[in-house]
């Protein structure tokens, strides 16, 4: 059985191409074999991270491959134990694809209004589309590092109804230098910054895996 994660987000730059490496190199890292499909033809900035990680040597390597629809790139699903999709940076009709191709979807978000607003919408549409609450969680990206404002965000998300997976991406420099060479964001210089971004890989995972034992059961 593969794992489908869909990395899906209302605007650009709130991380969701991060949080789709982060994934992979996490899953890869506890054996799974895994793929990256990057649906963003333009940027495919999943695809020049690979390229980068291999240019540098950093194991473990990482598949990436560039897709310009949803259904091509689950044809390759089978092969692997995980496939991420990785979408355009803005709602489209594609989002909705991976929504419904997709064991859970993750929407990365910041603090601010500006961020959590637009995610919300997103969530609701798909939801209104069809898509189950249960397979849709917010991940808190770019956080400022203040417990208040990280606590209002979370109970901005969990009052719209939606859950909120432990850990956060804070604010960092070393993040934008890791991915710079290749490297996720679990693979930074800094082992706190590490162990807060596999906090948040280690709920995805949990995640998932609570939603497969509902599926057996």
């Amino acid at each position: 059985m593969t794992y489908t994660i869909g990395m899906v987000s209302q605007k650009g730059g709130v991380g969701k191409s991060t949080l789709a490496r982060m994934m992979a190199r996490e899953f890869v890292a506890g054996g799974l074999t895994t793929k990256i499909a990057d649906l963003d033809t333009q940027q495919q900035t999943c695809a020049h991270w690979a390229g980068r990680r291999a240019e540098n040597g950093v194991t473990p390597e990482m598949q990436v491959q560039s897709f310009a629809s949803v259904k091509t790139a689950l044809e390759d699903a089978p092969r692997f134990d995980a496939l991420i999709l990785d979408g355009k940076p803005n709602a489209s009709e594609q989002t909705m694809e991976i929504a419904k191709a997709s064991d859970l979807i993750v929407i990365p978000t910041g603090q601010t209004i500006d961020d959590l607003h637009p995610g919300v919408v997103l969530a609701h549409s798909l939801r209104k589309k069809g898509i189950s609450p249960e397979k849709i969680a917010f991940a808190m990206f770019k956080t400022t590092g203040s417990e208040r404002e990280n606590a209002a965000a979370r109970q901005y998300l969990a009052e719209a109804g939606y859950l909120v997976l432990d850990g956060e991406v804070s604010v960092s420099t070393a993040y934008g230098s890791a991915s710079d060479m290749g490297k996720a964001i679990t693979e930074t210089s800094f082992r706190t910054l590490n162990d807060r971004a596999a906090r948040l890989a280690q709920s995805v995972i949990d995640k998932m895996a609570e939603l497969q034992e509902r599926q057996v059961a």
